[in-house]
Protein backbone atom coordinates (compact mmCIF):
# COMPACT_ATOMS: atom_id res chain seq x y z
CA UNK A 1 0.00 0.00 0.00
CA UNK A 2 1.37 3.18 -0.94
CA UNK A 3 1.95 6.11 1.93
CA UNK A 4 2.08 10.05 0.97
CA UNK A 5 5.47 11.10 0.09
CA UNK A 6 6.26 14.55 1.80
CA UNK A 7 6.77 17.09 -0.51
CA UNK A 8 9.59 18.76 0.64
CA UNK A 9 9.84 20.93 -2.62
CA UNK A 10 6.58 22.86 -1.07
CA UNK A 11 8.32 24.90 1.40
CA UNK A 12 11.34 25.13 -0.08
CA UNK A 13 12.02 25.38 -4.03
CA UNK A 14 16.11 25.70 -4.01
CA UNK A 15 16.58 21.87 -1.88
CA UNK A 16 18.20 19.79 -4.38
CA UNK A 17 18.82 16.85 -1.97
CA UNK A 18 17.54 14.87 0.65
CA UNK A 19 17.67 11.89 2.79
CA UNK A 20 14.93 9.13 2.41
CA UNK A 21 13.98 6.29 3.12
CA UNK A 22 12.19 3.67 0.25
CA UNK A 23 9.03 2.92 1.38
CA UNK A 24 7.82 1.36 -2.07
CA UNK A 25 8.97 -0.35 -5.33
CA UNK A 26 6.32 -1.48 -7.94
CA UNK A 27 6.45 -3.82 -10.65
CA UNK A 28 7.48 -2.04 -13.22
CA UNK A 29 10.25 -0.66 -11.58
CA UNK A 30 8.89 2.90 -10.00
CA UNK A 31 9.98 3.42 -6.55
CA UNK A 32 8.88 6.00 -3.67
CA UNK A 33 10.37 7.14 -0.86
CA UNK A 34 9.09 8.76 2.53
CA UNK A 35 9.93 12.31 1.49
CA UNK A 36 11.96 13.74 -1.56
CA UNK A 37 12.65 17.17 -2.79
CA UNK A 38 11.85 15.99 -6.48
CA UNK A 39 9.03 18.03 -8.28
CA UNK A 40 6.61 15.47 -9.68
CA UNK A 41 4.95 16.65 -13.41
CA UNK A 42 2.14 18.12 -12.97
CA UNK A 43 0.51 21.79 -13.78
CA UNK A 44 2.19 22.05 -17.13
CA UNK A 45 5.55 21.70 -15.41
CA UNK A 46 7.86 18.55 -15.46
CA UNK A 47 9.07 16.36 -13.01
CA UNK A 48 12.61 16.64 -11.80
CA UNK A 49 15.27 14.17 -12.73
CA UNK A 50 18.43 13.23 -11.30
CA UNK A 51 19.16 10.44 -8.91
CA UNK A 52 19.07 8.08 -5.70
CA UNK A 53 22.57 7.89 -4.10
CA UNK A 54 22.60 4.32 -2.35
CA UNK A 55 25.00 3.40 0.83
CA UNK A 56 27.45 2.13 -1.48
CA UNK A 57 27.98 5.10 -3.58
CA UNK A 58 25.90 3.26 -6.46
CA UNK A 59 23.75 5.49 -8.58
CA UNK A 60 20.39 4.97 -10.14
CA UNK A 61 19.65 7.71 -12.52
CA UNK A 62 16.42 8.41 -12.47
CA UNK A 63 13.76 10.02 -15.56
CA UNK A 64 10.99 12.92 -14.61
CA UNK A 65 9.13 11.85 -11.66
CA UNK A 66 5.62 11.89 -11.77
CA UNK A 67 2.97 11.58 -9.03
CA UNK A 68 0.87 8.19 -8.26
CA UNK A 69 -2.75 7.29 -7.58
CA UNK A 70 -3.29 10.45 -5.83
CA UNK A 71 -1.21 13.67 -6.06
CA UNK A 72 0.04 12.86 -2.67
CA UNK A 73 1.54 9.85 -4.30
CA UNK A 74 5.06 11.06 -5.82
CA UNK A 75 7.03 8.22 -8.27
CA UNK A 76 10.92 8.26 -8.88
CA UNK A 77 11.38 6.47 -12.19
CA UNK A 78 14.88 4.67 -12.97
CA UNK A 79 16.05 4.92 -16.49
CA UNK A 80 16.03 1.33 -18.06
CA UNK A 81 18.78 -1.19 -17.00
CA UNK A 82 19.28 0.75 -13.53
CA UNK A 83 19.17 -1.51 -10.50
CA UNK A 84 16.70 -1.35 -8.29
CA UNK A 85 16.49 -0.19 -4.04
CA UNK A 86 14.70 -2.13 -1.47
CA UNK A 87 12.06 -1.33 0.54
CA UNK A 88 13.38 0.22 3.60
CA UNK A 89 16.62 1.21 2.22
CA UNK A 90 17.85 4.95 2.90
CA UNK A 91 19.38 6.46 0.10
CA UNK A 92 19.95 9.97 -0.85
CA UNK A 93 17.92 11.84 -3.47
CA UNK A 94 19.55 14.34 -5.78
CA UNK A 95 17.72 16.14 -8.66
CA UNK A 96 19.42 17.57 -11.75
CA UNK A 97 19.77 21.19 -10.48
CA UNK A 98 20.92 22.95 -13.50
CA UNK A 99 17.92 21.34 -15.35
CA UNK A 100 15.24 22.25 -12.07
CA UNK A 101 16.34 25.78 -12.07
CA UNK A 102 15.82 26.65 -15.90
CA UNK A 103 12.58 25.34 -14.99
CA UNK A 104 11.95 28.04 -11.82
CA UNK A 105 12.80 30.89 -13.93
CA UNK A 106 10.60 29.73 -16.68
CA UNK A 107 7.74 28.89 -14.81
CA UNK A 108 8.29 32.14 -13.14
CA UNK A 109 8.79 34.19 -16.23
CA UNK A 110 4.98 32.66 -17.35
CA UNK A 111 3.89 34.03 -14.38
CA UNK A 112 5.37 37.31 -15.35
CA UNK A 113 3.78 36.95 -18.63
CA UNK A 114 0.41 36.36 -16.63
CA UNK A 115 0.59 39.70 -15.10
CA UNK A 116 1.59 41.61 -18.86
CA UNK A 117 -1.55 39.80 -20.63
CA UNK A 118 -4.15 40.19 -18.06
CA UNK A 119 -6.12 37.52 -20.06
CA UNK A 120 -7.77 33.73 -19.08
CA UNK A 121 -5.15 31.22 -19.47
CA UNK A 122 -6.62 28.39 -21.40
CA UNK A 123 -2.97 26.29 -21.47
CA UNK A 124 0.36 26.10 -20.73
CA UNK A 125 3.66 24.27 -20.79
CA UNK A 126 7.13 25.13 -19.26
CA UNK A 127 9.82 24.08 -20.50
CA UNK A 128 13.93 24.40 -20.30
CA UNK A 129 14.63 26.55 -23.03
CA UNK A 130 10.92 27.17 -24.90
CA UNK A 131 7.76 27.39 -22.46
CA UNK A 132 4.21 28.34 -23.72
CA UNK A 133 0.98 30.17 -22.45
CA UNK A 134 -2.37 30.18 -24.01
CA UNK A 135 -4.61 32.82 -23.43
CA UNK A 136 -8.24 33.28 -24.51
CA UNK A 137 -8.00 36.96 -26.38
CA UNK A 138 -8.55 37.71 -29.79
CA UNK A 139 -6.49 41.16 -29.67
CA UNK A 140 -3.34 41.73 -31.77
CA UNK A 141 -0.77 42.80 -29.51
CA UNK A 142 3.21 43.10 -30.73
CA UNK A 143 5.32 40.42 -29.05
CA UNK A 144 8.16 43.27 -28.42
CA UNK A 145 6.48 45.32 -26.65
CA UNK A 146 5.08 42.37 -24.17
CA UNK A 147 8.81 41.32 -24.36
CA UNK A 148 9.67 44.85 -22.83
CA UNK A 149 7.18 44.49 -19.91
CA UNK A 150 8.69 41.55 -19.63
CA UNK A 151 12.23 42.46 -19.05
CA UNK A 152 11.04 45.66 -16.77
CA UNK A 153 9.45 43.33 -14.22
CA UNK A 154 13.04 41.24 -14.11
CA UNK A 155 14.45 44.42 -13.69
CA UNK A 156 12.22 45.79 -11.11
CA UNK A 157 13.71 42.37 -9.03
CA UNK A 158 10.30 42.25 -7.39
CA UNK A 159 10.25 39.42 -4.47
CA UNK A 160 8.61 36.17 -5.19
CA UNK A 161 7.22 33.99 -2.17
CA UNK A 162 4.82 31.21 -1.17
CA UNK A 163 1.68 32.08 1.18
CA UNK A 164 -0.49 29.17 2.04
CA UNK A 165 -4.58 29.51 2.09
CA UNK A 166 -6.74 26.96 2.94
CA UNK A 167 -8.90 24.33 0.22
CA UNK A 168 -12.32 26.61 1.92
CA UNK A 169 -10.59 30.20 1.01
CA UNK A 170 -9.60 29.27 -2.18
CA UNK A 171 -13.32 27.57 -2.94
CA UNK A 172 -14.82 31.50 -1.64
CA UNK A 173 -12.27 33.12 -3.81
CA UNK A 174 -12.94 31.74 -7.25
CA UNK A 175 -11.86 34.70 -8.93
CA UNK A 176 -7.90 34.38 -8.25
CA UNK A 177 -7.40 31.42 -10.58
CA UNK A 178 -6.08 32.77 -13.75
CA UNK A 179 -6.66 29.66 -15.64
CA UNK A 180 -9.85 28.70 -17.32
CA UNK A 181 -8.70 24.33 -17.70
CA UNK A 182 -6.06 23.64 -15.07
CA UNK A 183 -7.62 23.69 -11.14
CA UNK A 184 -5.10 24.44 -8.70
CA UNK A 185 -3.83 21.79 -6.62
CA UNK A 186 -6.15 21.57 -4.04
CA UNK A 187 -7.23 18.36 -1.52
CA UNK A 188 -4.17 18.68 1.03
CA UNK A 189 -6.11 20.97 3.16
CA UNK A 190 -3.88 23.94 1.75
CA UNK A 191 -3.28 25.85 -1.50
CA UNK A 192 -0.28 27.56 -2.49
CA UNK A 193 -0.15 31.22 -3.82
CA UNK A 194 2.53 32.09 -5.69
CA UNK A 195 3.18 35.86 -5.27
CA UNK A 196 4.83 38.33 -6.70
CA UNK A 197 6.02 42.35 -5.80
CA UNK A 198 5.63 43.44 -2.11
CA UNK A 199 2.55 42.62 -0.10
CA UNK A 200 1.84 40.80 -3.49
CA UNK A 201 1.44 43.83 -5.21
CA UNK A 202 2.12 42.36 -8.76
CA UNK A 203 0.55 39.06 -8.53
CA UNK A 204 -0.65 36.81 -6.85
CA UNK A 205 -2.27 33.22 -8.02
CA UNK A 206 -2.51 29.73 -7.14
CA UNK A 207 -0.02 27.14 -8.26
CA UNK A 208 1.77 24.02 -6.95
CA UNK A 209 5.00 24.86 -9.23
CA UNK A 210 8.73 25.80 -8.40
CA UNK A 211 9.47 29.14 -8.85
CA UNK A 212 12.86 31.59 -8.07
CA UNK A 213 12.78 33.69 -4.97
CA UNK A 214 13.52 37.02 -6.99
CA UNK A 215 12.22 38.37 -10.83
CA UNK A 216 15.78 39.03 -11.47
CA UNK A 217 16.86 35.27 -11.56
CA UNK A 218 14.53 35.10 -14.12
CA UNK A 219 17.44 36.64 -16.60
CA UNK A 220 16.65 37.88 -20.31
CA UNK A 221 13.39 36.09 -21.77
CA UNK A 222 11.69 37.37 -25.11
CA UNK A 223 8.64 36.76 -26.67
CA UNK A 224 9.72 34.12 -29.45
CA UNK A 225 6.53 34.14 -31.28
CA UNK A 226 2.84 34.53 -30.97
CA UNK A 227 0.43 31.75 -32.50
CA UNK A 228 -3.14 32.20 -33.59
CA UNK A 229 -4.49 29.24 -31.96
CA UNK A 230 -8.21 29.94 -32.84
CA UNK A 231 -10.28 33.28 -33.34
CA UNK A 232 -10.05 33.87 -29.30
CA UNK A 233 -7.07 31.96 -28.60
CA UNK A 234 -2.95 32.74 -28.53
CA UNK A 235 0.31 31.06 -28.04
CA UNK A 236 2.75 33.16 -26.64
CA UNK A 237 6.13 31.23 -26.76
CA UNK A 238 8.84 32.38 -24.20
CA UNK A 239 12.66 31.74 -24.69
CA UNK A 240 15.73 32.66 -22.50
CA UNK A 241 17.73 35.32 -23.93
CA UNK A 242 17.34 38.67 -25.76
CA UNK A 243 15.07 38.88 -29.23
CA UNK A 244 16.60 36.74 -31.39
CA UNK A 245 18.91 34.60 -29.33
CA UNK A 246 18.41 31.01 -28.73
CA UNK A 247 20.30 31.26 -25.01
Amino acid sequence: MSLPTTALFRDDFYLSTNEAVVTAVHEDGGIELDQTCFYATSGGQPGDTGFLERADGGRIALGPAVTGATKEIIIHRPLEGEALPIVGETVIAHIDWARRYRLMRMHTACHLLSVVCPYPITGAAVGEDDSRVDFDMSETIDKDEVTEKLMRLVAENHPVFVQWITDAELAANPGIVKSKNVRPPMGLGRVSLVCIGENSSVDSQPCGGTHVSETQEVGAIHIAKIEKKGKENRRFRIRFGAPGSEA
